[in-house]
């Protein structure tokens, strides 16, 4: 009886873990909602929800005891599933995502009318890159479940990665309707930054981090995001006070930590900053922290170091797609800024773009062209990625590179100043150029 009421308490707290937080965005870009570094993510923040704290693993090796002994329990089913997409997020394991597919396709199967099943695929379509499918699983929820906040941030995120943002922009709204809080701050939050408006997005961030209740994770996520707004603006100094309360609540957050290294490395404190992006390798592999530490050991000029970590991350990117996650943008784009087989990272980029016309999908394309020397189409695109007026330093260089490249020199340089202006350390790598060319 004790082993039942244990069990029973643990499912409960998955299942308000789910409910309550299922879906929160960052960003990914991941991920994180803050614009991507150069360099993009393997696994955006911003479709990882933040966790409650129970601990999953004991869960799960519960919710598998209690369906061994009877495998058609649908709710078991469908809170295991849940689970294994939260220890792929929690440990950067890909494999727990064919685990989570197959018990929740299982209750769908067992139960056609289980809207947490369908909700749980969509959610685990967008963490796999996979938009198109995680809109089709988004609504299919939604009309079992049209009260439901969750669902209607996952439509949010697929049709925003889709590059249909005033659909996307009116399921936040209709989100903050049905259930205002966290997860529904965090979107609109980004929706605002990508509108180009980052002091009403960090304005709404504040809220995102009151409404975490000091909760340790939900608090941490929150708090880095709104640290990555800062960043994003040149606000080298509120940007850290953010990762270090993130880090005060929850210690060893990889998130924050990950963060707090391109800070380090903006004041120059490259020994310091490698050794704080290690903590996050070593705690949580994901593709972004590795190329990262990559980059730290390049500008530190240990570059067989850093060839190191990029034959890492590529590996892990292999991986990711053996688990059935799309990577073609975030890889591209790591290719493309690492001038890595730059003829095929194009042809990965057109793939990319084509299935997820963003404007992230754009400026890769972009950027893509412009380093294979494709100048006046480079420009089309980036045009296409300027579009909602984000303020975006990485968008403004690529820009600037374009000009550069058609032979504008006085427009490049616009575009430079005009990177470096927002923020002057957008890119280890790039903006040493973005100041060169700046002159």
């Amino acid at each position: 009886m004790r082993k039942r009421l244990a069990l029973g308490g643990a499912v409960a707290a998955l299942a308000a873990t789910a409910f309550l937080l299922g879906g929160a965005l960052s960003p990914a870009h991941d991920a994180a909602p803050a614009p991507a570094p150069v360099g993009g993510s393997l696994f955006p923040e911003r479709y990882t929800p933040p966790y409650a704290g129970a601990d999953t693993r004991r869960l799960v090796a519960a919710l598998q005891r209690r369906l061994r002994h009877d495998p058609t329990e649908v709710r078991s089913l469908d809170l295991l599933g849940l689970g294994y997409e939260q220890r792929a997020r929690e440990t950067g394991d890909p494999t727990y995502y064919p685990k989570a597919e197959g018990v929740l396709r299982r209750a769908t199967a067992l139960s056609p009318g289980d809207s947490v099943a369908v909700g749980g695929l969509a959610s685990l379509a967008l963490s796999r890159h996979r938009f198109r499918d995680a809109l089709a699983f988004g609504r299919d929820a939604l009309r079992r479940a049209p009260r439901s906040g969750t669902n209607w941030g996952i439509v949010g995120d697929a049709l925003l990665e889709l590059g249909r943002y005033p659909e996307a922009f009116r399921a936040f709204d209709r989100m903050a309707r049905v259930a205002p809080g966290l997860p529904a701050y965090a979107r609109i939050s980004y929706a605002r930054e990508l509108l180009g408006r980052p002091q009403a997005a960090i304005e709404l961030m504040r809220d995102a981090v009151d409404a975490s209740g000091l909760q340790r994770e939900p608090f941490a996520w929150t708090s880095t995001q709104l640290g990555k707004l800062y960043w994003s603006i040149g606000r080298l100094d509120a940007a850290e006070l953010q990762y270090r309360r993130a880090l005060t609540v929850f210690p060893g957050y990889v998130f924050a930590l990950d963060a707090l290294a391109q800070v380090e490395a903006a004041h120059g404190r490259y020994t310091r900053a490698v050794a704080v992006e290690r903590r996050a390798v070593d705690r949580t592999p994901l593709p972004q922290f590795v190329s990262a530490l990559g980059d730290l050991y390049r500008v530190d000029g240990r570059p067989l170091m850093a060839r190191r970590q990029y034959a890492l991350m590529t590996a892990i990117a292999r991986l990711l797609r053996a688990n059935g996650v799309k990577t073609d943008l975030e890889l591209a784009l790591f290719q493309v800024d690492h001038g890595l087989r730059l003829r095929a990272a194009l042809a990965l980029a057109r793939s990319a773009q084509r299935d997820r016309p963003s404007i992230d999908g754009d400026d890769l394309m972009a950027w893509a062209l412009a380093r294979t020397g494709h100048c006046g189409e480079a420009r089309r695109y980036s045009r296409r990625a300027l579009r909602l007026g984000t303020r975006d330093a990485p968008k403004y260089f690529h820009r600037g590179m374009i000009e550069r490249c058609l032979g504008r020199h006085a427009a490049a340089r616009g575009w430079f100043q005009h990177a470096l202006a927002l923020n002057p350390h957008f890119s280890l790598l790039w903006a040493p150029y973005a100041r060169r060319y700046a002159r």
